[in-house]
């Protein structure tokens, strides 16, 4: 069984941190005391995570990631359904996020795009915008 669980601020993000490190190479920063964080669990197992926070009016993701071992598997468009549905379920005219040039294609697929504040690396998509249909379909929301 695949299921993702919501962390909220205050809460023992030790799963999240442990996928972060392994992806990521680091762990715990200032964030952490305001962002949500969503872990994917395998078979109670987690494979993967991401979080969600609010800052200067408004929604930014991050660090979606899944272990190497895990990839391939769709765990990482799970992480991004769950942090975009987040997002609107709490009104976000927009989610921005930060990513390697590499991964920009990916998360393009729900709709992001190069934001304009003259880094490429920085990608946002607006609530109207975002795709969270069948994942060829750009309309769907």
């Amino acid at each position: 069984m695949v299921e993702g669980k919501w962390f909220v601020q205050g809460a023992n993000i030790d799963q999240a941190l442990a996928i972060r490190q392994a992806v990521f190479g680091h762990g715990r920063d200032m964030l952490d005391d305001t962002a949500q964080q969503v872990v994917v669990y395998r078979e109670g197992k987690p494979v993967g995570s991401a979080r969600l926070w609010w800052n200067d009016g408004g929604f930014f993701a991050g660090d979606v990631g899944v272990l190497p071992a895990e990839r391939g598997a769709g765990y990482g468009d799970l992480l991004v359904r769950l942090v975009l549905y987040k997002a609107l379920s709490h009104n976000a005219k927009s989610v921005t996020l930060s990513c390697a040039a590499a991964v920009a294609p990916f998360f393009m697929r729900y709709g992001f795009q190069t934001a304009d504040v003259g880094d490429p690396a920085t990608l946002r998509v607006l609530a109207e915008q975002i795709a969270l249909g069948c994942g060829h379909c750009q309309t769907d929301r």
